[in-house]
Protein backbone atom coordinates (compact mmCIF):
# COMPACT_ATOMS: atom_id res chain seq x y z
CA UNK A 1 0.00 0.00 0.00
CA UNK A 2 1.59 3.44 -0.99
CA UNK A 3 0.35 6.44 0.73
CA UNK A 4 -2.44 7.69 -1.35
CA UNK A 5 -4.04 4.18 -1.01
CA UNK A 6 -4.06 4.89 3.31
CA UNK A 7 -5.28 8.89 2.46
CA UNK A 8 -7.67 6.95 0.26
CA UNK A 9 -8.46 4.53 3.01
CA UNK A 10 -9.21 6.81 5.55
CA UNK A 11 -12.74 8.04 5.29
CA UNK A 12 -13.83 4.42 5.35
CA UNK A 13 -11.77 3.67 8.46
CA UNK A 14 -13.29 7.22 9.62
CA UNK A 15 -17.29 7.55 9.28
CA UNK A 16 -18.28 5.78 5.68
CA UNK A 17 -17.11 3.85 2.63
CA UNK A 18 -19.54 6.16 0.35
CA UNK A 19 -22.42 4.23 1.04
CA UNK A 20 -23.22 3.07 4.20
CA UNK A 21 -21.93 3.80 7.88
CA UNK A 22 -18.03 2.18 8.48
CA UNK A 23 -14.95 2.19 10.63
CA UNK A 24 -14.73 4.22 13.78
CA UNK A 25 -17.94 5.60 13.61
CA UNK A 26 -19.75 2.18 13.13
CA UNK A 27 -17.47 0.65 16.39
CA UNK A 28 -19.09 4.26 18.01
CA UNK A 29 -22.70 3.36 17.25
CA UNK A 30 -22.37 0.01 18.40
CA UNK A 31 -20.60 0.71 21.64
CA UNK A 32 -23.22 3.59 22.46
CA UNK A 33 -26.30 1.27 21.39
CA UNK A 34 -24.54 -1.51 24.38
CA UNK A 35 -23.43 0.27 26.96
CA UNK A 36 -26.98 1.91 28.11
CA UNK A 37 -29.19 -1.23 28.12
CA UNK A 38 -26.00 -3.31 28.89
CA UNK A 39 -25.07 -1.30 32.39
CA UNK A 40 -29.35 -0.87 32.69
CA UNK A 41 -29.70 -4.88 32.69
CA UNK A 42 -26.41 -5.13 34.95
CA UNK A 43 -28.22 -3.27 37.41
CA UNK A 44 -31.42 -4.67 37.70
CA UNK A 45 -30.17 -8.45 37.25
CA UNK A 46 -27.37 -7.85 40.06
CA UNK A 47 -30.52 -6.22 41.98
CA UNK A 48 -32.69 -9.16 41.54
CA UNK A 49 -29.55 -11.89 42.19
CA UNK A 50 -28.71 -10.23 45.55
CA UNK A 51 -32.40 -9.39 47.17
CA UNK A 52 -34.36 -10.85 44.69
CA UNK A 53 -36.28 -14.72 45.83
CA UNK A 54 -33.98 -17.60 45.53
CA UNK A 55 -36.00 -18.54 42.61
CA UNK A 56 -34.90 -15.65 40.81
CA UNK A 57 -31.63 -15.50 41.57
CA UNK A 58 -30.85 -19.02 40.68
CA UNK A 59 -32.11 -18.05 37.33
CA UNK A 60 -29.88 -15.30 37.00
CA UNK A 61 -26.71 -17.12 38.05
CA UNK A 62 -28.00 -19.74 35.63
CA UNK A 63 -27.89 -16.70 32.46
CA UNK A 64 -24.89 -15.10 33.66
CA UNK A 65 -22.97 -18.36 33.68
CA UNK A 66 -23.90 -19.12 30.15
CA UNK A 67 -22.76 -15.69 28.68
CA UNK A 68 -19.59 -15.66 31.28
CA UNK A 69 -18.74 -19.28 30.20
CA UNK A 70 -19.28 -19.15 27.02
CA UNK A 71 -16.84 -16.92 23.92
CA UNK A 72 -18.97 -14.15 22.45
CA UNK A 73 -18.47 -15.15 19.09
CA UNK A 74 -20.10 -18.29 19.72
CA UNK A 75 -22.82 -16.00 21.25
CA UNK A 76 -22.99 -13.85 18.15
CA UNK A 77 -23.00 -17.11 15.94
CA UNK A 78 -26.04 -18.13 17.25
CA UNK A 79 -27.96 -15.26 17.78
CA UNK A 80 -27.25 -14.10 13.85
CA UNK A 81 -27.05 -17.74 12.06
CA UNK A 82 -28.26 -19.79 15.08
CA UNK A 83 -32.11 -18.27 15.38
CA UNK A 84 -33.21 -18.39 11.53
CA UNK A 85 -32.86 -22.05 12.07
CA UNK A 86 -36.15 -22.15 14.13
CA UNK A 87 -39.34 -21.96 11.90
CA UNK A 88 -41.12 -19.31 14.54
CA UNK A 89 -38.14 -16.91 12.92
CA UNK A 90 -38.73 -18.16 9.94
CA UNK A 91 -42.41 -17.48 9.44
CA UNK A 92 -42.35 -14.04 11.29
CA UNK A 93 -39.57 -13.17 8.22
CA UNK A 94 -41.69 -14.60 5.94
CA UNK A 95 -45.23 -12.28 7.80
CA UNK A 96 -42.96 -9.49 7.56
CA UNK A 97 -43.57 -9.52 11.91
CA UNK A 98 -41.48 -6.47 12.51
CA UNK A 99 -39.90 -8.43 16.10
CA UNK A 100 -38.56 -11.17 13.67
CA UNK A 101 -37.58 -8.95 10.84
CA UNK A 102 -34.94 -7.17 13.76
CA UNK A 103 -33.35 -10.44 13.82
CA UNK A 104 -31.89 -10.04 9.76
CA UNK A 105 -30.69 -6.80 11.03
CA UNK A 106 -26.62 -7.50 11.47
CA UNK A 107 -26.62 -4.40 13.95
CA UNK A 108 -29.16 -5.34 15.86
CA UNK A 109 -27.96 -8.90 16.41
CA UNK A 110 -24.52 -7.92 17.19
CA UNK A 111 -25.82 -5.33 19.76
CA UNK A 112 -27.79 -7.70 21.41
CA UNK A 113 -24.68 -10.36 21.75
CA UNK A 114 -23.32 -7.88 23.14
CA UNK A 115 -25.65 -6.17 25.40
CA UNK A 116 -26.06 -10.10 27.00
CA UNK A 117 -22.39 -10.23 27.01
CA UNK A 118 -21.80 -7.20 28.69
CA UNK A 119 -24.52 -6.94 31.17
CA UNK A 120 -23.92 -10.66 32.60
CA UNK A 121 -19.81 -9.64 33.35
CA UNK A 122 -21.22 -6.39 34.92
CA UNK A 123 -23.99 -7.96 36.87
CA UNK A 124 -21.44 -10.60 38.68
CA UNK A 125 -19.39 -7.46 39.10
CA UNK A 126 -22.44 -5.49 40.82
CA UNK A 127 -24.06 -8.47 42.65
CA UNK A 128 -20.48 -8.76 44.58
CA UNK A 129 -20.09 -5.35 45.50
CA UNK A 130 -23.93 -5.11 46.35
CA UNK A 131 -23.39 -8.37 49.00
CA UNK A 132 -20.57 -7.03 50.85
CA UNK A 133 -23.04 -3.50 51.50
CA UNK A 134 -21.89 -2.42 54.85
CA UNK A 135 -24.23 -3.27 57.48
CA UNK A 136 -24.32 -0.23 59.41
CA UNK A 137 -25.36 1.81 56.22
CA UNK A 138 -28.08 -0.57 55.91
CA UNK A 139 -29.73 0.08 59.45
CA UNK A 140 -29.02 3.64 59.23
CA UNK A 141 -31.07 3.57 56.56
CA UNK A 142 -33.87 1.93 58.28
CA UNK A 143 -33.50 4.41 61.17
CA UNK A 144 -34.72 6.89 58.81
CA UNK A 145 -37.89 4.65 57.93
CA UNK A 146 -37.24 3.68 54.71
CA UNK A 147 -38.03 0.56 52.88
CA UNK A 148 -36.06 -2.31 51.59
CA UNK A 149 -36.27 -1.08 48.27
CA UNK A 150 -35.80 2.67 49.00
CA UNK A 151 -32.60 1.79 50.89
CA UNK A 152 -31.41 -0.25 47.96
CA UNK A 153 -32.79 2.82 45.18
CA UNK A 154 -31.19 5.76 47.47
CA UNK A 155 -27.99 4.10 49.54
CA UNK A 156 -27.07 0.66 47.74
CA UNK A 157 -27.06 1.38 44.36
CA UNK A 158 -25.36 4.88 44.41
CA UNK A 159 -22.61 3.53 46.38
CA UNK A 160 -21.74 0.04 44.29
CA UNK A 161 -21.84 2.19 40.92
CA UNK A 162 -19.65 4.76 42.54
CA UNK A 163 -16.75 1.89 44.11
CA UNK A 164 -17.52 0.09 40.78
CA UNK A 165 -16.05 2.47 38.36
CA UNK A 166 -12.66 1.32 38.38
CA UNK A 167 -13.69 -2.20 37.70
CA UNK A 168 -16.27 -0.95 35.10
CA UNK A 169 -13.48 0.74 33.96
CA UNK A 170 -12.34 -2.46 32.53
CA UNK A 171 -15.63 -3.98 31.19
CA UNK A 172 -16.14 -1.01 29.17
CA UNK A 173 -12.75 -1.10 27.32
CA UNK A 174 -13.54 -4.98 26.73
CA UNK A 175 -16.93 -3.91 25.58
CA UNK A 176 -15.10 -1.73 23.22
CA UNK A 177 -12.21 -4.23 22.03
CA UNK A 178 -15.59 -6.84 21.98
CA UNK A 179 -17.07 -5.19 19.39
CA UNK A 180 -14.41 -5.94 16.45
CA UNK A 181 -16.33 -9.17 16.59
CA UNK A 182 -19.34 -7.36 14.44
CA UNK A 183 -17.35 -8.02 11.17
CA UNK A 184 -17.61 -11.68 11.16
CA UNK A 185 -21.59 -10.33 10.20
CA UNK A 186 -20.80 -8.31 7.75
CA UNK A 187 -20.88 -5.48 9.43
CA UNK A 188 -17.53 -2.93 8.79
CA UNK A 189 -16.64 -1.21 11.83
CA UNK A 190 -12.81 -0.63 12.19
CA UNK A 191 -12.00 -4.30 12.34
CA UNK A 192 -13.71 -4.91 9.48
CA UNK A 193 -12.71 -2.54 7.30
CA UNK A 194 -9.14 -3.59 7.86
CA UNK A 195 -10.38 -6.95 6.40
CA UNK A 196 -11.68 -5.37 3.79
CA UNK A 197 -8.32 -3.50 2.70
CA UNK A 198 -6.98 -6.61 3.32
CA UNK A 199 -8.61 -8.71 1.13
CA UNK A 200 -8.60 -5.98 -2.02
CA UNK A 201 -4.77 -5.19 -1.58
CA UNK A 202 -3.09 -8.53 -0.13
CA UNK A 203 -1.05 -6.22 2.52
CA UNK A 204 -2.20 -6.97 6.15
CA UNK A 205 0.32 -4.84 8.08
CA UNK A 206 -1.15 -1.32 7.05
CA UNK A 207 -4.51 -1.86 7.82
CA UNK A 208 -4.57 -3.55 10.85
CA UNK A 209 -1.73 -0.92 12.07
CA UNK A 210 -3.92 1.75 11.02
CA UNK A 211 -7.02 -0.61 12.64
CA UNK A 212 -4.98 -0.74 15.85
CA UNK A 213 -4.07 2.92 16.50
CA UNK A 214 -8.26 3.63 16.47
CA UNK A 215 -8.64 1.28 19.03
CA UNK A 216 -5.61 2.63 21.18
CA UNK A 217 -7.22 6.25 21.17
CA UNK A 218 -10.78 5.42 21.89
CA UNK A 219 -9.61 3.04 24.81
CA UNK A 220 -7.24 6.39 26.06
CA UNK A 221 -10.29 8.48 25.57
CA UNK A 222 -12.53 5.39 27.64
CA UNK A 223 -9.42 5.49 30.82
CA UNK A 224 -9.36 9.16 30.49
CA UNK A 225 -13.01 9.77 30.77
CA UNK A 226 -13.59 7.31 33.80
CA UNK A 227 -10.20 8.29 35.63
CA UNK A 228 -11.76 11.87 35.81
CA UNK A 229 -15.04 10.31 37.05
CA UNK A 230 -12.96 8.21 39.61
CA UNK A 231 -11.47 11.83 40.63
CA UNK A 232 -14.79 13.16 41.56
CA UNK A 233 -16.87 10.60 42.63
CA UNK A 234 -14.03 8.94 44.92
CA UNK A 235 -12.44 11.99 46.29
CA UNK A 236 -14.12 10.70 49.53
CA UNK A 237 -11.41 7.91 49.87
CA UNK A 238 -8.77 9.51 48.99
CA UNK A 239 -6.27 9.91 51.68
CA UNK A 240 -6.48 13.53 52.94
Amino acid sequence: MNLQTIVDAAPSFLWTDGSDTTGLAMTARLFLLSVVPGMALAVLMAIGQVYGPRSLSLLIRCVTWFFRGTPLYLQLMLIYYGLSQFDVVLLGWQNDQPFWLLFRDATFCATLALVLNTSAYVAELLAGMMATFSRQEWIAGEAFGMSKWQIIRRLVLPATLRRGIPALNNEMVFLLHATSLASTVTLLDITGVARAFYAATYSPFIPFLMAAALYLVCTFMLIFLFSRAERRWLAFLRRS
